[in-house]
């Protein structure tokens, strides 16, 4: 059996908005693009305030998803959990709230989203960064500017 290709995977230092602001349209260029999604969320109390972000985030639309507790996981375009399951097959993985990855390959890419006014998530990042670069990935690094637009640093 061969390993699965390197991830591309993109760092994404979130500045001037929070996670439950940024995560949604992500997922929705990912739905775009005709992929699925997992979710992966460093704590159960996160995991929870995601699910209820997903449904809500917006008073005309919502994400479909789905957690273990729900049937069909399989099925579902979207998959939040805390762990390295990927049910529904998803092409791209979301690493948030300080959830790691063993291998950064099998999916076309992995996104990382981290809070950057938290030394401990920046320093994480970093980590993941030299892991995923070491894992022979593609990596790029995006920031928030000044106007709210996502700018590719590195």
């Amino acid at each position: 059996m061969t390993a699965a290709p390197p991830s591309d995977v993109l760092f994404y230092h979130l500045k001037r908005q929070p996670l439950e602001a940024v995560l949604p349209a992500l997922i929705e260029k990912t739905l775009e693009r005709g992929w699925r999604a997992v979710v992966q969320a460093g704590t159960q109390e996160r995991l929870a305030a995601l699910d209820e972000t997903l449904w809500t985030y917006r008073p005309d639309s919502f994400l479909a998803h789905g957690t273990a507790r729900d049937p069909m996981p399989e099925a579902q375009p979207v998959y939040l959990t805390t762990g390295d399951d990927t049910p529904n097959a998803a092409g791209v993985r979301f690493l948030v709230d300080g959830a790691e990855v063993a291998a950064f390959g099998g999916f076309v890419r992995i996104v990382v989203l981290f809070n950057g006014q938290d030394e401990a998530a920046l320093a994480q990042a970093r980590a993941q960064w030299k892991a995923a670069k070491a894992q022979g990935c593609s990596v790029a690094y995006w920031q928030q500017a000044e106007s709210g637009r996502w700018e590719k640093k590195a």
